[in-house]
């Protein structure tokens, strides 16, 4: 790697890794915790690289980028930030950013990014824009979007890529995982957001209720909500509306359509429930939102906001004590983000002190599982299966055996659908949801050496090189910096 890194971050400890980091690979580091410095570096046409926090002392690493393209457009721009938001991404992505990284990053990834941007030709500049078109203050959604699990910073980029784009959505999760709060950034975030917006639900899809949001709409965005549980007739009618906009005489001022489903659309058409030629009119882009469990990482973050905001809107403060942390970090959410929002309220008005209690927290949690399972009752010791020893068998927290949680945790899931079948394919997504953990954790565990993995896994190396690259898992024991 060669070249000039500029670093600006207020963080001393980053400023250091990185500059050690770039120089181990052969760069030239100028680093400071200014953004005045970083702009004086620029204009003395100093580096070939900056990497940038958002949030500094003397402004905004994100609002400075404009003035960096307009004095060297040739000169990009990597942007880490702490700030994990949809908002942080789609700005970034705005204002041309050549990459944008959540805090805590990796610090093997951002070196190959920062040695993808030092190798790259320089290219002919794109025109410099004259504002970012997100607004700075964008304004708090009803469901936070928040999230540093590599998930849902995919979501955010992918979302950043397409705001714009002339082509309808599908936004596809379970349950209580923000959909519609999705949806809306679509509209609220993009240059839609001036027009009008409307949104369709079954409960109200007659002829004249769709009339109605394709006319409010015109220019913005229609959002619908489940359109498989429309009536066949309410699906035919939202056929005929997309086929006027699409080919009728206003089809310029069009508004665009964003789709809210279940987890798998696909299975929708499959089991009737969806027509497939309303599906694919629907289906320029799919969004797939992931549960929270599947993003265990971003519950206390999650946590603290909430509360945060709960305190902004009157109630007392709170904060939680690290035990209940823990037991909330625990909770496998099958009510999604909903459900933590609507728990961290409840705790927020019915707390005893400023501090909430691991007592406190497991009671709102037996109440939230319905009683299913007591946070105080000792957990069952299920006797080991015959065939197997109890010293290898293995167990979780407590000493129960792992199929013992693998059901409790697929009962709660079955029970979240109420009296239908969860979606066709379970077999196949239950196994994907355990083989990506128990590779990573096996990867880890042995140092990233892929022939003792195998060996602890009992399965063929090639076996694991050809899973590793189905599931495109990291190899490389990464580390992590704040």
């Amino acid at each position: 790697m060669d070249g000039t890194v500029l670093i600006a971050d207020d963080d001393r400890t980053i400023r250091t890794v990185l500059t050690q980091a770039l120089t181990r690979a052969g760069c030239r580091v100028h680093a400071t915790g200014s953004l005045a410095q970083l702009a004086k570096w620029v204009e003395e046409g100093r580096g070939d690289l900056v990497i940038t926090d958002v949030m500094m002392p003397d402004g905004n690493g994100i609002d400075r980028i404009p003035a960096i393209r307009e004095a060297r457009p040739d000169l990009p721009v990597i942007v880490i930030s702490a700030q994990n938001t949809i908002v942080t991404a789609i700005r970034a992505t705005e204002a041309e950013a050549f990459e944008y990284l959540p805090k805590p990053f990796d610090l093997p990834d951002l070196m190959s990014k920062a040695n993808q941007a030092l190798s790259r030709r320089p290219r002919k500049s794109d025109p410099i824009p004259e504002a970012l078109s997100v607004p700075r203050e964008a304004a708090d959604p009803a469901m936070p979007l928040i999230g540093h699990a590599p998930s849902m910073q995919a979501l955010f980029r992918m979302v950043a890529r397409v705001l714009n784009a002339d082509l309808p959505v599908i936004i596809a999760g379970e349950a209580g995982v923000g959909k519609t709060t999705i949806a809306r950034s679509f509209h609220d975030l993009s240059d839609r957001r001036d027009r009008g917006l409307a949104i369709l639900t079954s409960s109200d899809a007659s002829e004249d209720a769709i009339n109605r949001a394709a006319d409010k709409a015109r220019g913005g965005t229609i959002i619908i909500e489940n359109p498989a549980g429309f009536d066949p007739a309410a699906q035919a009618r939202l056929i005929g509306m997309i086929e006027v906009l699409e080919s009728g005489p206003d089809r310029a001022s069009a508004p665009r359509i964003v789709t809210t489903t279940g987890p798998d659309p696909q299975a929708d058409v499959s089991n009737g429930r969806l027509r497939s030629d309303l599906y694919y009119r629907l289906a320029g882009v799919t969004v797939s939102v992931p549960p929270l469990r599947a993003r265990v990482d971003d519950i206390l973050p999650l946590a603290a906001h909430l509360l945060a905001r709960a305190a902004a809107q009157g109630l007392p403060e709170r904060d939680l004590a690290d035990d209940a942390a823990a037991a909330l970090r625990a909770h496998p959410f099958p009510g999604n983000v909903r459900e933590l929002e609507n728990m961290m309220r409840r705790l927020a008005l019915t707390a005893s002190g400023a501090t909430i209690s691991n007592s406190e927290m497991r009671e709102a949690l037996s109440q939230q599982s319905g009683n299913r399972q007591t946070a105080a009752a000792p957990v069952s010791m299920a006797a080991p299966m015959a065939a197997e020893p109890a010293s290898t068998a293995p167990t979780t927290q407590g000493n129960s055996r792992l199929s013992d949680s693998v059901e409790a945790h697929l009962q709660r899931y079955f029970d979240l659908h109420g009296d239908a079948l969860p979606p066709p394919g379970l077999y196949d997504r239950i196994l994907r949801e355990v083989e990506r953990p128990l590779l990573q954790v096996a990867l880890d565990a042995t140092g990233g050496n892929q022939l003792r993995c195998a060996d602890l896994l009992g399965i063929n190396r090639n076996t694991l090189r050809k899973k590793l690259t189905e599931l495109n898992i990291e190899v490389t024991r990464r580390r992590k910096l704040m």
